[in-house]
């Protein structure tokens, strides 16, 4: 699979999730086989006003390669000049473009998802972003607003014809949130109105459903968003799943509390004691999701701000899980 003159080694993406996509789970998605790795959202002017917090997103790793940044934004002459400052840096192959946000505090200043409202920014947007960007330009969306509002055929050929290489569709409306079930038939339809490649997003928990999307829409790649947290071990099973038929056993509970253990040592490294540990909180309790006495275990590490605590209580527990 290419996207402009960006090759690919497979097909299966991990989606850019705020709060999650940052550099220490990105590499470990890679090596686990991910086709292509996506920053968190960037926020356009927070380069722009040179924000310290916002310019540590950009941060990216040899291991990472190929990357692409999201960046997000309403002003299209602030997100053409911060796609061109972006797109300078070589570790960067692709400039996606955030129109499929729903939480309500990007909404409301008229960006993600909030842009399929408003066709004509968006273009303008899109325009600028690829006029300016060295690399290929992607663009990320949902269905539509609302069941009444359902537009992403629409916004596809928009986004085509206004200089994107690839769109990428989430089959949820913004009113849907992450609620029910995403409408994997949208994508089909968007497959089959566009000459550039499109990407399907939602509800892959498995490397059945990948193979499902991939069968039933005709998409030319899977973004993993959900099923990859706590999970990278996805992209390994889907890729084998693809390739061979056979499925990969999932991990053992030993093998996902030593990469809970391996993550909290990456993210410590990176971003400290006290905000790593914070911030492995939440990706300890999708590792351990399912796991007997799981919940005791996460309630013990929300009161943990150590390291060496809190891989003490991981260590302990793996020794309760093998027994």
């Amino acid at each position: 699979m290419n996207i402009g003159n960006v090759e690919f080694e497979n097909n299966i993406f991990l989606a850019p999730m705020a709060g999650v996509t940052d550099k220490p789970f990105r590499i470990l998605c890679k090596e686990m086989g991910c086709g292509f790795v996506y920053t968190e959202m960037v926020s356009s002017k927070g380069l722009f006003y040179n924000s310290d917090k916002t310019k540590l997103m950009l941060d990216i790793d040899d291991r990472e390669f190929p990357v692409g940044v999201q960046l997000f934004g309403s002003d299209p002459n602030i997100m053409g000049e911060m796609a061109y400052e972006v797109s300078k840096d070589d570790k960067v192959s692709i400039i996606d473009v955030n129109m499929g946000c729903p939480a309500p505090k990007i909404v409301k200043n008229c960006e993600g998802s909030a842009l399929m409202k408003d066709p004509k920014l968006a273009s303008d947007i899109i325009y600028e972003v690829s006029k300016k960007s060295l690399v290929p330009v992607t663009v990320k969306f949902r269905k539509g607003w609302d069941d009444d509002n359902i537009n992403a055929v629409e916004f596809a050929k928009m986004a085509e014809n206004s200089g994107a290489s690839a769109v990428t569709v989430h089959g949820r409306t913004r009113k849907q949130m992450y609620e029910g079930n995403a409408d994997w038939d949208i994508i089909r339809k968007v497959k089959q109105s566009v000459n550039i490649p499109v990407i399907g997003n939602g509800d892959v928990f498995s490397p059945e459903d990948a193979k499902r999307m991939l069968d039933e829409t005709g998409c030319d790649g899977v973004l993993v968003a959900r099923g990859a947290m706590g999970n990278p071990w996805i992209f390994k099973r889907i890729i084998h799943y693809l390739s061979t038929g056979e499925m990969l056993p999932e991990p053992s509970p030993k093998g996902r509390i030593d990469m809970a253990i391996r993550h909290t040592n990456m993210m410590v490294e990176y971003k400290g004691e006290n905000i790593g540990v914070k911030e492995m909180r939440k990706h300890i309790a999708w590792y351990i999701k399912g796991l007997k006495n799981a919940t005791s275990v996460k309630n013990m590490i929300n009161t943990i701000n150590s390291k060496e605590e809190l891989i003490d209580v991981l260590l302990s527990y793996k020794r309760d899980v093998e027994c």
